[in-house]
């Protein structure tokens, strides 16, 4: 892991644990911040979180982001609800041990649609390694247009030839600027992955939804479910 992103991530990392250390200190972090007809609801479901095993912070930071939005009780404590769901059902999904950055990134793409069932798939070729990378590009990847059945099979053939979190990242931005240059999201996360998979083989891991033949992402705008054709790569 390069340096950067090994501070990155400690950057991110490191409250958490800190927090950790502290059991009441989301309390601290939860007060005056929200009105006082909703806070019991929301602590109490943080507390039973909490002693679900799940941890504190995702669901202050997300309490919190509510109320700089003036989101209402009630509806900061649906979203907490979903959240408590999906952190749970990601738990599940990847395994005992899992580090809070991975859990929460898992989460998120489960609120984007990706089975549980993938994530699985995805810790299981990772296994030994770190998920967090993996998983923020797989979410980031759905949230850039990429089917979630492609980008889960993307991020899977990556994992299972065990590519370095800058592989994945690298990747994300590739598809980003493909995106960006009006090429088809699947095709560009198709094609992109070949590069950093051995022999470029992109259909490795059941990936789908490639150009036939390995044509390059500007010519890839008939891909499938794009429902465009030709005139990829224009400025």
């Amino acid at each position: 892991m390069r340096r950067p992103l090994a501070l990155a991530l400690a950057a991110l990392v490191a409250p958490g644990l800190l927090r950790a250390q502290q059991p009441d200190a989301w309390r601290e972090r939860l007060s005056g911040r929200l009105d006082a007809a909703s806070r019991p609801a929301i602590e109490a479901l943080v507390d039973s979180a909490v002693r679900e095993g799940l941890p504190a912070t995702p669901f202050v930071d997300k309490a919190l982001e509510g109320a700089s939005k003036q989101a209402d009780g009630p509806r900061i404590l649906a979203v907490l609800r979903t959240l408590r769901g999906n952190l749970t059902s990601a738990r599940a999904a990847l395994g005992p041990g899992t580090s809070e950055p991975a859990l929460v990134a898992g989460a998120a793409a489960l609120r984007r649609g990706v089975a549980p069932a993938r994530l699985g798939e995805i810790a299981a070729d990772r296994r030994g390694e770190d998920l967090a990378v993996a998983l923020v590009v797989l979410g980031d990847l759905v949230a850039s247009g990429v089917p979630t059945d492609t980008a889960a099979a993307v991020v899977a053939a990556l994992s299972k030839a065990h590519a370095a979190d800058d592989d994945f990242l690298q990747l994300r931005r590739q598809v980003g600027r493909d995106v960006g240059a009006g090429v088809a999201p699947g095709a560009a996360a198709w094609v992109r992955a070949r590069g950093f998979l051995p022999g470029g083989q992109g259909n490795a891991g059941g990936m789908g939804g490639g150009p036939p033949g390995g044509s390059p992402p500007g010519k890839a705008r008939g891909g499938p479910g794009s429902g465009k054709t030709g005139g990829a790569g224009r400025p």
